[in-house]
């Protein structure tokens, strides 16, 4: 069986092309400032101050991508980052000791030199030790929010707490941008921001239906607007145009794998270096992967125009990987119902511990509570020695014939 390649690709490289040229332009001219923002940090605060926006983990993806991220990782283990942290962190700081990137495909000789470094540690610790480098390097500002983790319910305490922090990043963006912010533009980058997690949330949706008319491995790219060009028209645009070809497949019966037998769940980081191979093994198994946390950690269902630091705050603090292992289970369990879920399958991401859930029992809890296989493979998100694709293979051949041997495929958990 083949998959089918989504004619929006196209308009999709023409989106993010615009994006980095802009960014660059910026960077170069000195016509903006420039500052570099976690993927899931207040980027619609910077937005609204005039701010031309980098993230970082957006480069190192696309170091994953292109298989070159050991090239460099050995760079940033000379300067003592150890090949245990996140290897995100330590290609990102390699690429830019050996002095190069990705971006130079966009006419970019470099990453823009950030006038400041904005983290929010909801994702995980290692960001604000990232930052720190080149705050360091280019005696620049690194400013931030520490976050709670843990979180079995979000509380009006929790929320207050956080958006107090994002709060106090005001002043001192408005001294270095030379300008203040104010409440109408912040509000109109919120409801852009919101206008685009909407959008992005009712593409990732259409693949519920049967046959599904995306996989995971097509939402890993067009997930580039939704993560970097958050309150920029642009990217809505894109997913208006995105949706849109999603429900011609719908409306058409026209699956993203053809002859779709089994529908699965993917639980941590992609394996950017292997996104094609294991797309193509995937199709080859007559399987779609219909569903991932990772792809749904940019849906902000809290973003409010009205109340605009609350609730990024309370959107930040209900993220996936801020969460107990309670409200995590609960969240795949609903998301194995909606989506008619055969089986799951976990990325144990060997840098990644904060995206890695299969290493407190959470797949065996999961596989009692709901009656489904569940299979754990090895890897990273882009430190591809990590990873063994025979095994991988061997492993995920084995877990399809699991699922042929149930003799219910397609119908899911609760069908």
């Amino acid at each position: 069986m083949k998959r089918r390649v989504l004619e929006s690709t196209a308009s999709l490289k023409e989106t993010m092309v615009g994006y980095y040229l802009e960014l660059g332009s910026a960077a170069a001219a000195k016509s903006a400032p420039v500052a570099w923002c976690t993927s899931t940090g207040p980027v619609e605060i910077l937005r609204a101050l005039g701010y031309k926006v980098h993230f970082p983990e957006n480069h190192s993806s696309m170091l994953g991508a292109a298989r070159t991220a050991n090239d460099y990782m050995t760079r940033a283990h000379a300067r003592g980052y150890s090949q245990d942290i996140c290897s995100y962190l330590t290609a990102d700081i390699g690429a830019f000791l050996a002095g190069e990137t990705p971006f130079s495909a966009f006419g970019l000789e470099e990453v823009p030199k950030p006038d400041v470094l904005v983290f929010n540690t909801n994702q995980c610790r290692d960001v604000r030790d990232w930052y720190e480098f080149y705050g360091r390097t280019w005696d620049v500002p690194v400013i931030g929010i520490e976050s709670m983790h843990m979180i079995e319910n979000v509380t009006d305490i929790q929320v207050d707490a956080i958006a107090s922090q994002m709060e106090d990043l005001v002043p001192p963006l408005e001294e270095i941008a030379g300008t203040r912010l104010t409440s109408d533009n912040f509000s109109e980058i919120i409801a852009l921001s919101k206008e685009c997690v909407d959008l992005w949330k009712s593409c990732m949706e259409m693949a519920a239906h049967k046959p599904s008319p995306v996989t995971f491995f097509d939402s890993t790219i067009h997930m580039g607007p939704v993560v970097t060009m958050r309150g920029i028209p642009a990217a809505n645009e894109y997913y208006r145009l995105f949706l849109s070809e999603l429900q011609k497949r719908v409306d058409d019966g026209v699956a993203a794998v053809e002859g779709e037998r089994f529908r699965l769940y993917w639980e941590g980081m992609p394996i950017w270096g292997k996104l094609r191979e294991l797309s193509e093994l995937f199709a080859a198994l007559s399987t779609t992967v219909v569903a991932s946390t990772y792809c749904n950690s940019w849906i902000f269902d809290a973003l409010d125009a009205a109340d605009p630091f609350r609730s990024m705050a309370r959107a930040s603090l209900e993220l996936f990987i801020v969460r107990s292992d309670t409200p995590k289970e609960s969240y795949i369990e609903r998301m194995v119902r909606e989506f008619s879920v055969d089986g799951i399958v976990f990325h144990d991401s060997r840098t990644c511990p904060s995206n890695s859930n299969c290493r407190y029992g959470m797949p065996e809890r999961l596989r009692e509570q709901l009656d489904i296989p569940v299979i754990t493979i090895e890897g990273d998100q882009i430190d591809l020695r990590c990873y063994s694709s025979e095994q991988t293979k061997t492993s995920l051949e084995g877990f399809i014939e699991q699922l042929e041997d149930r003799g219910r495929p397609g119908e899911g958990v609760g069908d």
